[in-house]
């Protein structure tokens, strides 16, 4: 009789992990990448209700929340999923409760992650949902992204993560939430974009998801042969490949925010540029780099890519001449910008290079970006801009199989 129960446990436990592995099937259809904030808003006893816009959908649902700078525990108190209505509203009958290990409350320790269970909500692509976060406790949200582009509501004090809606102040930063999956098919992958503001999207109307990774998506889901493509933004404005300031760099930030992101199967870099401008204009000039010292930064990333079985793609460095601060701009840093585009151009270290320097650049004045795709800042695209960035992605760089279009 042992024996049979033995066998019997056995079994069951078999079959459980066989269920576990094919559980796992999942895919992130958003993310975005937290930074460290040293004036951070206060809450009180106070729910968020912040909005993200997916790029593939799914029949379940789970979500992320990350405490990487905090100095104390974060209590989640209550935490909800729904299909946003616009503004601080979801819709009525797709509010699902979030639980953690079957909890509806779990304690994120300072410098931590939490994935919630997966919850059943029809997930479309492309859509908006509403993500609900009840913090009972008075902290500060040193975890944040700063430039989320989208509007979010604060509420007065108390927990109102099953409302239909709630007058809340609103801000548009991402707190404490980093990321949105999916269940997925079995082709399901993601393309992860890692970059400073121009891949943060900066410049872009708010509100509008017009960021060229958002655009990339909706070209992505106009095809059957890439509609199973999510797209993960991992721009900070203001980042670097080598040094911290503005964020963590992006070779301390990598594994974190590309290389761990469920079913990621391609990287596009753009990046570089920050860590030529920013010391001379932030009064830090023992930060000044090479050109060669950037090359080595995208190598790295390559490599350490490369090695989680991902394809990675180059995008070369927009123009930046004219940007309204003193410093910010010089020839030699013309130059440095130059020898990395080379490098990207003609090197065949990456897999593919995306030549966003070239939709850009103003014929004309190359060191500059185009008037007719210019935000205002000399730097940043408009909407214009961003979507001629996102329409020079070749999308056969992430087809591997023989659907038809």
């Amino acid at each position: 009789m042992a024996s049979i129960a033995v066998a019997g446990i056995l079994w069951t436990a078999g079959i459980t992990a066989d269920q576990g592995h094919r559980e796992d099937r999942w895919l992130a259809t958003w993310a975005t990448s937290p930074q460290p904030d040293s004036s951070p808003i206060q809450i009180t006893g106070q729910t968020l209700r912040q909005i993200v816009h997916t790029s593939v959908g799914g029949a379940r649902v789970r979500v992320r929340f990350s405490n990487a700078y905090g100095t104390t525990d974060l209590v989640i108190a209550s935490a909800h999923v729904a299909l946003s209505a616009g503004d601080a509203s979801i819709h009525p009958g797709t509010d699902r409760v979030l639980r953690f290990g079957g909890s509806p409350t779990i304690m994120v320790p300072a410098g931590g992650v939490v994935v919630s269970d997966a919850v059943t909500l029809d997930v479309p692509a492309l859509a908006d949902l509403a993500v609900s976060l009840y913090v009972a406790d008075d902290v500060a949200a040193t975890t944040h992204h700063e430039a989320g582009l989208q509007t979010n509501y604060i509420s007065s004090p108390g927990d109102f993560t099953v409302a239909t809606t709630f007058a809340g102040t609103p801000f548009q930063s991402y707190l404490f939430l980093t990321g949105v999956e999916v269940r997925s098919s079995d082709d399901g992958r993601a393309v992860v974009a890692l970059g400073d503001s121009l891949t943060e999207g900066f410049g872009s109307t708010p509100d509008t998801n017009q960021r060229w990774t958002n655009l990339l998506a909706d070209r992505l889901q106009s095809r059957r042969s890439t509609s199973h493509v999510a797209v993960l933004n991992a721009g900070v404005g203001g980042n670097r490949i080598l040094h911290d300031l503005v964020g963590t760099s992006a070779l301390t930030r990598l594994d974190r925010d590309v290389l761990v992101q469920t079913g990621a199967k391609y990287l596009i870099v753009v990046q570089g540029n920050v860590d030529m401008h920013l010391p001379d204009l932030a009064g830090i000039p023992t930060q000044n780099v090479t050109a060669a010292q950037i090359i080595q930064g995208h190598q790295q990333i390559i490599r350490r890519a490369r090695a989680m079985g991902m394809r990675v793609y180059g995008g070369t460095l927009n123009p930046v001449d004219g940007f309204p601060f003193p410093g910010s701009w010089t020839p030699a840093m013309e130059q440095k910008r130059q020898a990395v585009n080379q490098w990207i151009r003609t090197s065949a270290a990456y897999d593919a290079v995306i030549d966003f320097d070239a939709v850009l650049r103003d014929p004309a004045q190359p060191s500059r970006l185009r008037p007719e795709y210019d935000s205002g800042d000399h730097v940043h695209p408009n909407d214009l801009g961003y979507r001629a960035l996102a329409n020079a992605i070749d999308l056969s760089l992430f087809r591997e199989d023989d659907k038809d279009d």
